[in-house]
């Protein structure tokens, strides 16, 4: 394989502060512990758990790639996330400051929170549920839905949080595969305005069931009052039971390996994958992380992440990983511009928030609209941002550090997957000098190497594959109920080697720090040049003009592919110019920034580009129309009208020719 070619070079750089590093939480020390001892160093953080037996085993590696951390050692998850901190005496603090999107607010301290979980769990537990159930969680982002998730895992059954925008059809799968004994859910929920139905999806799933269903109760939160139907018998309002439930409980200590969750991937080919994780291992990895790369100090720092609790983000960054370091979040239910564009600057404003960790596509929207907005509320309470879920272009990372961090807060630019459980590479705030644009380097404790098909490390300044080269506490246990599939879909392409390939493309800079590339299938062959269209992205971004872009690869009888771009405007320079002067101006542009080879086919101007409901970019449909299909599925897409829209445009606009 040709290595994937390197295009842009980022030069600026944005060193430490002096007065961070004075107090920062991660230290040279600590980086320098894990290359010496990675093993040794898992083994310290792992310590800073509430172990009910300590382990003695680090690491049992022998039925590779089914790994087993701290196997020996017992302990409760929901344990560690709230009553050692009541008893170390933080009780008082607050775990959650809940923002509901019409403006209804609740604050949750740890005790009070506790004393929720333990009543949960003892009226789930009067249900029926018992170690290794799986129950189905399908609720907004309420303190219901965190409640529900630690009594279940206090109780050592397993929960699938399936995200509330999912049809009937995607959660009555995902419910028939882990074969749930109970679904939780709420009559509706608040988004954009209005108050969508959950209650009604799950009887609709329920009753599409061919053969039955292992669904004995539904519990259901009482959130938007909307009209349900009730099914007696099985339909149990949670308020009744919970409410009504002892306050005393028990937490149970558990294995290691005890699974804690499984959570399904949201692809929309093939049958969506449940991955497993299990207890000791993946609380050491988020809980590490989480007070590492996030610089947490946790008697003064408000904690958010914007992300729903129905992704790994919410999972390991919103529950876990906070919860488990006694941190105080802010939790938010509604979206980002309801009831007006400045809500998530207003929410900073009001409850000071100190770390912001959220999405490029979000930044790259609010960049859209333009600073005024951010401009109008008191950000001065933050003091390191993180971005995740896809590359963030430098010059968006350059907005969000100048109009959202002061100009002077640090970033966090996140990689890492469901699959991986944690994070894997990021800088660490007080230690590096940051690249916009750029992850930098592993977190201490994992090994990542770039590497061609046949597994041989590529040089700095090139691009290929990339792996994780040695086993880390926060990796998936597999696929539910499948396990020659986990083997198959990560293991196998270096299994000579023992890598675990990620799917994703990755390049070293001439320093060897790491610049993601995206899904390797979104990497284009022009004319012999293999280009990342993440990088092509980034070169229209930097141009003034542009907010966010998609680009994709499409065949060409000439090229064998071409590139296609999609655009979108800043809301200054929407009517400033026509979409051909715009498209002409970005076409120059890109082939000024990186060549000739890169320059784009066509370039389109559009409103809106197609998304899914958690922020990510369906660049598959968007190829369709590059290359004259039919449009695929949309079912997931959180707007499916756009796609009408761009296939409408793109019909009528011939390519360009050079």
């Amino acid at each position: 394989m040709t290595s994937i070619d390197s295009l842009l070079h980022e030069y600026r750089r944005f060193p430490p502060t002096p007065e961070f590093t004075k107090n920062a939480v991660a230290t040279p020390a600590l980086a320098e512990a894990a290359a010496a001892d990675q093993l040794g160093f898992w083994a310290d953080q792992a310590r800073q758990l509430h172990w009910h037996t300590p382990f003695t085993q680090t690491l049992d590696w022998s039925n590779a790639p089914f790994a087993k951390w701290f196997g020996d050692g017992t302990l409760n998850v929901a344990y560690n996330c709230l009553d050692r901190h009541v008893l170390a005496g933080n009780g008082d603090r607050v775990a959650f400051h809940w923002e509901g999107e019409p403006g209804d607010s609740r604050s949750l301290t740890y005790a009070e929170l506790t004393a929720q979980v333990k009543k949960a769990a003892n009226a789930l537990a009067a249900l029926g549920v018992v170690q290794g159930d799986r129950i189905a969680v399908y609720l907004p982002v309420v303190p219901e839905a965190v409640i529900a998730m630690l009594a279940i895992a206090r109780l050592g059954a397993v929960h699938s949080v399936v995200f509330g925008g999912f049809s009937a059809d995607s959660l009555r799968a995902r419910i028939d595969d882990a074969q749930a004994k109970l679904v939780i859910t709420a009559d509706g929920g608040w988004r954009k305005g209005k108050a969508f139905p959950l209650k009604a999806t799950v009887d609709a799933a329920l009753d599409q069931a061919p053969e039955g269903t292992s669904v004995e109760h539904v519990l259901v939160v009482k959130r938007s009052e909307n009209d349900v139907e009730w099914t007696e018998g099985r339909d149990l309002w949670w308020h009744d039971v919970v409410d009504a439930a002892d306050a005393e409980h028990e937490a149970e200590a558990f294995e290691s390996e005890n699974p804690l969750f499984i959570l399904y991937t949201s692809g929309t080919t093939g049958k969506p994958k449940g991955i497993l994780h299990s207890s000791g291992g993946y609380l050491t990895h988020t809980s590490s992380t989480h007070r590492n790369v996030f610089d947490l100090h946790p008697e003064t720092d408000v904690y958010w992440c914007t992300a729903d609790v129905g992704w790994i983000t919410g999972h390991s960054y919103v529950i876990y990983g906070p919860l488990a370091n006694g941190a105080t979040q802010l939790l938010y239910e509604g979206t980002p511009d309801t009831p007006h564009p400045g809500r998530w600057w207003e929410l900073i404003e009001k409850y000071k928030v100190s770390i912001f960790y959220t999405a490029p596509t979000a930044i790259r929207s609010f960049m859209k609209l333009g600073r005024e907005i951010p401009d109008a509320f008191d950000l001065s309470s933050v003091r390191v941002l993180g971005s995740v879920g896809e590359p963030i272009n430098p010059e968006a990372w350059i907005w969000y550090r100048d109009v959202i961090g002061g100009g002077s807060a640090p970033i966090v630019d996140t990689w890492w997957q469901t699959e991986t459980g944690g994070i894997m590479v990021s800088p660490l705030p007080g230690i590096t000098s940051l690249k916009p644009g750029s992850a930098q380097t592993p977190v201490p404790g994992i090994s990542i190497a770039v590497v061609n098909d046949d597994g041989s490390e590529v040089e700095k300044g090139s691009g290929g594959l990339l792996v994780v080269t040695e086993p880390w506490p926060g990796m998936a246990r597999g696929i539910w109920g499948a396990p020659d599939r986990f083997v198959e879909t990560y293991w196998s392409k270096f299994a000579e080697q023992g890598y675990y390939f990620a799917g994703d493309g990755a390049r070293l800079d001439d320093d060897g720090d790491l610049w993601l590339l995206g899904r390797v299938d979104d990497v284009m062959n022009v004319s012999g040049h293999r280009l990342s269209t993440a990088e092509i992205e980034s070169a229209l971004v930097s141009h003034p003009m542009v907010a966010e872009s998609a680009v994709v690869g499409a065949d060409d009888e000439t090229t064998g592919q071409a590139v296609v771009a999609f655009v979108i405007l800043r809301a200054d320079h929407a009517e400033s110019q026509t979409p051909d002067e715009a498209s002409a101006a970005l076409r120059a542009h890109v082939a000024t920034s990186i060549g000739a080879i890169a320059r784009p086919r066509q370039i389109f101007i559009v409103a809106e580009l197609p998304k899914t409901r958690s922020g990510k970019i369906m660049r598959r449909l968007l190829r369709d129309v590059a290359e004259g299909r039919a449009i695929g599925d949309t079912t997931t897409l959180a707007d499916a009208n756009v796609m009408q829209l761009i296939s409408e445009k793109f019909a009528a606009v011939p390519a360009t020719e050079d």
